[in-house]
């Protein structure tokens, strides 16, 4: 009897011990939300953390300090707060508000930075959803989300038209160096053109040759007249070899002795 005395006694002492450990995070809430107010979010940062290590509700502390993080622009540390509440056993309308809270931080980070926008906007649509299958009502969902959508859909608009530009871009670059290939096709067909005319009008230089190695053509009267002239040099030529002939050698007479 004495020990389940003992026993309840301990409990009751565990359970004012926690009650009291719990009364002191919330305390550091209580803390955390003046600096807030203030825009203190350093000394914010502080209390919030310290609430979760006194025992604090655990999703107090954690959405709080996802606040504070999204108003220092820390989206993407906010936004894993914010998805860590949204994921404990917690009533339905903190759910909504923690995914809410998550797809505004994945939508401020789309439109701040272009390069995580393809990844962090539909995101930040499947959130509010989310936030709206919970609570149907939440009007400010359905705004973000209709903002969200419209986002996403220009973006894509513009996708489509860098996408558009770029094969025309490419287009125009192929047809000039088509233009410029066929121009330079139809220079070089001039050029070879003008060679063989000039080579037609010239001769091959195996032509000019063969030309120059051809003896030249006489007429019927030219080789009459060289025909008579050289019979008529030959008639000379046999006149003086006779003329020669008739006067003889002078004979020597040889004495007799």
């Amino acid at each position: 009897m004495n020990r389940i005395k003992y026993i309840m006694t301990a409990f009751a002492f565990l359970s004012v011990l926690g009650i009291s450990h719990a009364q002191q995070g919330n305390r550091y809430i209580r803390r955390g939300n003046t600096d807030f107010e203030k825009k203190d979010y350093a000394g914010a940062e502080s209390n919030y953390l310290r609430s979760l290590h006194k025992g604090a509700d655990a999703y107090k502390g954690l959405f709080n300090l996802g606040d504070v993080y999204y108003e220092m622009k820390d989206y993407g540390q906010a936004g894993a707060l914010f998805d860590s509440v949204a994921r404990l056993n917690v009533e339905e309308d903190i759910r909504s508000q923690a995914f809410y809270n998550l797809g505004n931080a994945l939508l401020s980070a789309s439109i701040e930075n272009d390069t995580v926008m393809a990844e962090a906007l539909p995101l930040s649509i499947e959130s509010y959803k989310n936030a709206l299958r919970l609570n149907p009502s939440d009007t400010a969902a359905k705004y973000n989300l209709a903002y969200a959508q419209w986002l996403m859909k220009d973006q894509q608009q513009d996708q489509q038209q860098q996408q558009q530009q770029q094969q025309q871009d490419q287009q125009d670059e192929q047809q000039d160096q088509d233009q410029q290939q066929d121009q330079q096709n139809q220079d070089e067909q001039r050029d070879q053109q003008q060679d063989q005319q000039q080579d037609q009008q010239q001769g091959s230089p195996e032509q000019q040759s063969d030309a120059q190695q051809q003896p030249r053509q006489i007429s019927k009267e030219d080789a009459e007249r060289m025909l008579e002239a050289l019979k008529n040099d030959e008639q000379k030529t046999l006149e003086k070899v006779k003329a020669k002939q008739a006067k003889g050698k002078p004979v020597k007479s040889e004495k007799d002795w």
